[in-house]
């Protein structure tokens, strides 16, 4: 059995900086999560907890996308990834 903690979820993006779409299921299920959040909260939260939710829910996102990116976060100019 494969270790799946050092399996990546992202694909490195070709051009700037960040991730790219999903590789596995794991990286599918937490952008479905996340897009149920914010479609949650724009639907049914007030402004402050919709924005509180939203900013969280983001930074969340960009963390697990920045530890399970293949090759990491860093500049690309297009160049073979």
């Amino acid at each position: 059995m494969s270790d799946n903690r050092k399996q990546p979820w992202f694909s490195q993006k070709r051009y700037g900086l960040g991730s790219g779409l999903p590789v596995r299921w794991q990286g599918w299920a937490v952008l479905a999560v996340y897009a149920l959040l914010i479609y949650l909260a724009v639907q049914f939260l007030g402004a402050l907890l919709k924005m509180v939710l939203i900013v969280g829910a983001t930074l969340v996102l960009a963390a697990i996308c920045y530890q399970r990116t293949d090759g990491g976060w860093r500049w690309r100019w297009g160049g073979k990834p």
